[in-house]
């Protein structure tokens, strides 16, 4: 099975839990969309809201390359809450991996993802921002691809 997350434009629907150092899981859902542009370009803007908390949005966006057939790629990002982040993804058979780490940051924060594919349609993503050696949040959630139906512009 060929992945369909970040190999194929599209949009994406995000619900899980978000967990913070001695806190409870708090829900979380979001929207992701995937564009690819020229000479092997993609963009990933995300945007994830916790409904039952006071906690504020938080927004991704990304920007790298990764060139036909290969299984590595460097990224930037954008994020509302680390700022500046550089990292890498490897894909793998069944899996997207990546990692990050927070430019001129004293705190050294950086963070992982990593997105199982269960089906074409579906992924099940778990993933954590750390300050240095700790853990400070963890994310798990399923992204589910939201087909458009040839009727929906009507």
């Amino acid at each position: 099975m060929a992945h369909t997350f970040l190999m194929e434009a599209g949009r994406w629907k995000l619900k899980g839990n978000w967990i913070e150092r001695r806190s409870m899981p708090t829900t979380v859902i979001g929207n992701t969309i995937v564009d690819w542009g020229r000479e092997n370009w993609f963009t990933i803007v995300t945007r994830l809201a916790f409904p039952k908390s006071d906690r504020e949005d938080i927004s991704f966006q990304y920007r790298g390359h990764l060139d036909r057939g290969e299984r590595q790629y460097a990224f930037v990002l954008q994020h509302s809450v680390l700022g500046r982040v550089e990292g890498e993804g490897w894909v793998t058979p069944e899996l997207i991996v990546q990692r990050y780490w927070v430019l001129n940051d004293r705190q050294r924060r950086s963070g992982f993802e990593t997105r199982h594919q269960l089906d074409e349609n579906t992924y099940y993503l778990s993933g954590s921002i750390m300050a240095g050696h700790y853990m400070t949040s963890v994310m798990e959630a399923t992204l589910e691809r939201q087909i458009e139906s040839p009727y929906s512009s009507i």
